[in-house]
């Protein structure tokens, strides 16, 4: 393919190389960060021009990222982020100080990378070209900061070709395990590969065995490590109107009733670790006049977000066993409803479906509509369907998500809830029908 020319041909381009988001996810026999670190090698390392705070884990990634950038604006720092996946267009895994890159931007540093493979003759996989393109872009902008979240795992994620000065480990939590491991200990072994040596590690779990692991390797790296419930807590973390208040003790301070106006419990230990991970990286304490009109800004769309009312209609991108149980966690107590509970369902292959099903069935919805997101990877709604069934619930399924939708929502009183979940690609599509978002996704045919 010819050198990109403007921003479609850009991502035809960019698509035109391996993506494990797309297709089923397999790691490379030897796994590398090699090529990577080379294609970076060809910019003059522009890695290396900006301090990183470094997140991985199983959920609460984005969450905490985004949290992490806010604070770090608020505090007049000129910060990039790094997030993934995106919901409605690739420019949104990279902002500069909230805002996401623009066509010309993006079309540039793809066509720069694509000048770059012709050179070295390393073909980078997709999420390796938008790793490079970002931290390119972080350099370009001269930020002060920049907060890069892990796409998958940590050892071999082409982000931990960064060196961050604080490392952040939200929660683990069997996902990916054909990729991590299948236990709980394989999978934190390899996202502690992100830990550095001098870094302050924040760690927000209080899981024993991912304790063990990452207080061994942080002794082996003689890194700081900051545990919750030890050096920081979540001293209150209770429902509010709109959201959670919690009391945070840190290492440099305690912040009482802050507002975090995002919904669930994991919100707000997710609030708490972005605070901490943010002090570490200063070194101080930030001062409650500026944590506390971030945290009561915070919007996190797609996650736990409510659309519409009457009925009223919540998206949540929990695809993964631990999301979906915090997904049941929050709605039994921050959305209970006069009237009947529905759940839009889509779901991806490769996902222990009955482990995902059970909690719904068993949290009370009268009924599910069943259909495929828009992804090559999506498990059929006949057989999401099926699994519903085996765990006891009663289950339609639909060629489309908008057919499904629709009908849940046609069924549905002004004083039901309809609740849209199982996979960030079938959150977007519901995003895009009730907002009136256009994606500027390519070749999204089912």
């Amino acid at each position: 393919m010819a050198r990109p020319s403007g921003y479609d041909d850009a991502l035809r381009w960019l698509e035109t190389h391996t993506d494990y988001e797309w297709v089923n996810h397999v790691r490379r026999e030897i796994p590398t960060l090699e090529p990577v670190r080379r294609v970076l090698e060809l910019f003059a390392d522009p890695h290396r021009d900006y301090p990183v705070i470094h997140l991985t884990g199983t959920n609460g990634k984005g969450t905490t990222s985004t949290l992490t950038s806010a604070l770090a604006l608020a505090a007049g720092l000129r910060v990039g982020t790094f997030t993934s996946p995106d919901l409605h267009s690739v420019n949104e895994r990279i902002a500069v100080n909230g805002e996401s890159i623009d066509d010309e931007a993006l079309a540039d540093l793809l066509a720069r990378l694509c000048d770059a493979e012709r050179v070295s003759e390393i073909v980078l996989t997709r999420f390796e070209l938008l790793t490079v393109a970002a931290l390119l872009h972080f350099s370009d902008e001269g930020v002060d900061l920049a907060v890069i979240e892990v796409g998958v795992g940590g050892t071999w994620d082409s982000t931990n070709v960064v060196d961050g000065v604080v490392n952040v480990l939200t929660n683990v939590d069997l996902d990916h395990t054909a990729i991590l491991g299948p236990t709980i200990s394989a999978i934190a072994e390899d996202k502690v590969g992100i830990f550095r040596p001098e870094a302050t590690i924040v760690l927000a779990t209080q899981n024993a065995i991912v304790v063990e692991i990452a207080e061994a390797r942080a002794r082996e790296l003689g890194a700081t490590l900051w545990r919750l419930g030890r050096d920081f807590e979540v001293e209150e973390n209770d429902l509010a109107l709109g959201g959670r208040l919690i009391t945070v003790r840190t290492p440099y301070s305690r912040y009482e009733d802050l507002l975090v106006s995002l919904h669930g419990s994991h919100q707000g230990v997710n609030a708490a670790t972005a605070l901490v991970a943010f002090e570490a990286f200063l070194g101080r304490s930030l001062g409650e006049e500026l944590v506390a009109p971030v945290f009561a800004g915070a919007s996190m769309p797609g996650r736990l977000e409510v659309l519409s009312h009457r009925p009223t209609l919540v998206v949540d991108g929990a695809h993964n066993p631990a999301g979906v149980r915090r997904l049941v966690e929050t709605l039994e107590s921050a959305f209970l409803v006069e009237g009947d509970r529905r759940c839009v369902l889509g779901m991806l292959g490769g996902r222990e479906v009955d482990d995902m099903v059970e909690p719904l069935v068993a949290s009370g919805f009268v009924e599910f509509f069943c259909a495929p997101p828009r992804s090559p990877r999506a498990m059929s709604g006949a057989d999401v369907a099926a699994a519903i069934r085996r765990a006891g619930g009663v289950a339609r399924d639909f060629s489309s998500v908008a057919l499904a939708l629709s009908h849940a929502r046609e069924l549905s009183g002004d004083e039901d809830l309809v609740v849209a979940a199982g996979s960030l690609y079938l959150v977007a599509e519901v995003r895009e029908a009730v907002l009136g978002i256009t994606s500027r996704h390519l070749d999204e045919t089912p």
